[in-house]
Parts: C-alpha cells; sequence; structure tokens
C-alpha cells in the first residue's frame, strides 16, 4: 500500500513536468521552419538565418543562474508559472516584429521566449532528475524526452505549413519582379505569424495561470558530497571535475542536435528539394528521437548502464556525420534525421552521470548544465559560416551557385564529428574523474 502511494505520489509531478517538456519543445523546435522563412523574408546569408537558434539559445547563459535564483525565492510552481508567462509575451513581440519586418526585433521576441524556457528548464530537469533513484534518471529524462520532440514534430509541422506554404513561389518571384513589388511579397509572407503567435500566447498564459495550482511536491538532492575518508565535504563546485567535464559534454551535444534539427530543412532545399517536401524533414529527425527514447525508457536502467547509452550514442554520432559527408541527396537527408537517434539518450545520460555525488551543489551544477544549452547559440551559426565561406569559394572556382551550395552545406556538417568525440570522452573517462588529483 505505502509503495503504491509513493508511486502515486510522483506519477502526477512526472505528468506535469511531461506537459512543460512538451510546451518548450513545442516552441523550441519550430527554429527549423523559422529559419529558411527568415532568411527568406529578412534576405539573408545562411550565417545570419541561423541567429535565429543563437537567440533562443543563448538566453540560457543569460538567464541560467537568475533562474536559479529566482526558483530559491518563490519555488517551482510560481517559478514555471513565471516562465510560461515570459514566453506568452515573447510570442506577442513576434506581431510587431512582423509588421515592421524587422530581423532584430524577431531575435529579441525568440531571445524573450528563450528566457521563459530557462526558468522552465533550470527547474524541470534537476528536479526529474532526482524525483526518484539516480540509477533511473535517464529514465525519467527519456519519458520527458519523448513529450518534448512529440511536440517539437507537431510544431515543426504546423508552423512549416504555415510559414513555408508558397516558399518557392516567392524565391522565384523576388528575382523579377520591382523593389516596390519585392517589399509587398515579403511583407505578406511575414504576416503569416500573426494568428499562430497569438493563439501561441494566449495558450502560455492560461498555463501561466493554471501551473499555480498544480501539486508539485518538494525534493532535494540526497546530502552525498563528502570524501572517500568521510572525514571532509567539498566546499565549492570548482572541485569536481567530472561537473565542469558534463557542461562541457553538454554544450557540443546541444550544437550537434540543433544542427541536426534545425539546418535539416534548409539543407534539404540546398539539396534540390523543394520547401513543400523539405519541411517534414525535422519531423524524421524527431521521430528518430521519439523512437528511441522510447528504447530507453524501456532498457535503462534495467538493461543497459546509463554510461553504456551514452558511450553508443556517440559512437553513432560520429558514424552518421562521416555518412553525411559521404553521400548526397534523399540518402544524405536521411544521415542527418539519423542523428536523431545519435542524440536521443545523450541528454537524459549527461545528466544524472554529472549531477551523481554533487549533494547540496545540485541547484547550482544545474543551472551550469542549463547555461551549457549555449551550445545551440554558437555551434549552427558556426556551421552557418563554414556553409557560406565554403560556397563562395566554390563559386569563385568556377561552380555553379545551385551545386556549390549542396556541396557547401554538406561538407559543412564535419563539425559535427569533435562534438561527438567530446560525448565520447566524457561517456568513457570524464563522468569517472571526482577529483582533480589522482588518489
Amino acid at each position: 500500500m505505502e509503495q503504491n502511494t509513493k508511486s502515486n505520489s510522483t506519477l502526477v509531478p512526472i505528468i506535469i513536468i511531461a506537459g512543460l517538456f512538451f510546451i518548450f519543445g513545442f516552441v523550441t523546435w519550430i527554429n527549423g521552419a523559422l529559419i529558411p522563412f527568415m532568411k527568406t523574408i529578412n534576405e539573408l546569408t545562411e550565417a545570419q538565418s541561423y541567429l535565429v537558434a543563437s537567440a533562443s539559445y543563448i538566453s540560457f547563459v543569460v538567464m541560467a543562474l537568475p533562474a536559479s535564483y529566482i526558483l530559491t525565492k518563490i519555488g517551482y510552481r510560481k517559478g514555471m508559472s513565471l516562465g510560461l508567462i515570459i514566453m506568452g509575451i515573447g510570442a506577442l513581440v513576434f506581431i510587431p516584429a512582423a509588421e515592421a519586418r524587422t530581423y532584430w526585433v524577431f531575435l529579441v521576441a525568440i531571445f524573450i521566449q528563450g528566457m521563459g524556457m530557462t526558468i522552465l528548464q533550470t527547474a524541470a530537469n534537476p528536479y526529474i532528475t532526482i524525483l526518484g533513484p539516480i540509477e533511473s534518471g535517464a529514465k525519467r529524462i527519456a519519458i520527458m524526452g519523448i513529450a518534448n520532440k512529440v511536440a517539437g514534430a507537431l510544431g515543426s509541422l504546423i508552423f512549416g505549413a504555415i510559414l513555408l506554404s508558397g516558399i518557392d513561389e516567392v524565391q522565384e518571384k523576388l528575382g523579377t519582379v520591382s523593389v516596390e513589388e519585392k517589399g509587398q511579397l515579403l511583407d505578406t509572407m511575414a504576416d503569416s505569424v500573426f494568428t499562430p503567435y497569438v493563439v501561441m500566447a494566449v495558450v502560455l498564459f492560461i498555463l501561466g495561470v493554471l501551473i499555480r495550482k498544480a501539486p508539485l511536491p518538494h525534493v532535494e538532492a540526497e546530502e552525498v558530497e563528502e570524501t572517500a575518508t568521510g572525514k571532509s565535504t567539498k566546499t565549492s563546485i570548482f572541485q569536481f571535475p567530472h561537473l565542469w567535464l558534463g557542461v562541457l559534454a553538454l554544450f557540443v551535444y546541444v550544437g550537434a542536435e540543433v544542427i541536426a534539427g534545425d539546418t535539416i530543412i534548409a539543407y534539404g532545399i540546398s539539396l534540390g528539394f523543394t520547401g513543400e517536401e523539405a519541411k517534414y524533414f525535422t519531423t524524421y529527425t524527431l521521430m528518430a528521437m521519439v523512437a528511441t527514447y522510447a528504447l530507453g525508457v524501456f532498457l535503462i536502467p534495467k538493461y543497459v548502464k546509463q554510461k553504456t547509452a551514452l558511450i553508443a550514442s556517440a559512437i553513432l554520432g560520429i558514424i552518421f556525420s562521416f555518412c553525411i559527408l559521404n553521400t548526397t541527396g534523399i540518402t544524405s537527408v536521411l544521415f542527418v534525421a539519423a542523428l536523431g537517434v545519435a542524440n536521443a539518450l545523450v541528454w537524459p545520460a549527461i545528466w544524472p552521470l554529472t549531477l551523481d555525488g554533487l549533494g547540496k551543489f545540485t541547484k547550482t551544477a544545474s543551472a551550469l548544465l542549463i547555461m551549457a544549452i549555449s551550445g545551440g547559440a554558437i555551434i549552427p551559426p558556426l556551421y552557418g559560416r563554414l556553409v557560406d565561406d565554403n560556397k563562395h569559394e566554390l563559386i569563385a572556382n568556377g561552380i555553379a551557385e545551385a551545386d556549390a551550395a549542396a556541396s557547401a552545406a554538406t561538407d559543412s556538417y564535419w563539425v559535427l564529428i569533435p562534438c561527438y568525440a567530446i560525448i565520447l570522452f566524457f561517456a568513457l573517462w570524464g563522468h569517472k574523474i571526482k577529483s582533480w588529483t589522482s588518489k
């Protein structure tokens, strides 16, 4: 009877947190559609267009520690409510951004939404990690991942249909119409964000009010930061090497995950697929992640350890990256989507392996891990810059523009290989380094 009560007491919080993961999954993964949309209406280069991802993910650096402080002061429920309301405000800023068709205002709107998501993430990830045994932390986070990526797939499909509808025709006309007609075409396209973002804002505001009544119990990490002798305890987060290696691993992972999800539509278009065809590609990546998450829920920790899942994920990431570089057309696109398999269990495994043994430092460590999400702000624009540079070099060497764009987009995926190599190091050795001095 007692066991039954305990299960029921954790079931409701798990469902609530899964709902929050659904929300920020939906908001995060519409970037795949926003990038080619923004590139067209604001006439941007590849590198500039990937600032969409930067604006979203850099907010995690700015807000992670303040979010940790806010949650300490006002608690989980009020903090989550505040996060949802801030996201709603960000959604409303899309309206004047579309009216002015001004890129920096769009980026401000995305940044504000990212601030709200930071508060949600800072609360939800450590909460779900320590809600039960640390050995099954990856299993619980995998369940969250399913909610996150199903929402991401829905968001990508819905916003892809709304924002990318007619994008091919618009791009064809842009080179032939007058300056005035071009402005009218792009203004009309920009206005398509109005309805979906008003609806999004209303939903977020309503949820922000409702979450304040959610039954979320108070949980704390166990105080297990004692040294092997039991005579002293760690006094600073700087005394945990595995924490900082975990932060680095999460930084490069988020960059790799964002590249896999947010570049695939633009990549497909560069290979000659129409916007109508390419709008489904982000969904391929996310569905690959959902299937692997489901496998993780079943396998971890009963059949597969968290560490083993992370090692396999890193190796698959390296293999699939080489396959992208050495294939073309739909085969190459499918290998980008297959990165979803490699990426799925990385986040769920890194969190518990990094937080293990941190005790009273868990909240600060969680904020640092949230700041590592900034990898999504830095690595995708690096990919975009590589694409631009490679494309210009190929065109200068006499390659046709369309062929140069396709080749440059493919070749620039090499940036993923060092990312997965760092994750592999953390999985094999990094998470075991609990002290800066050997014993």
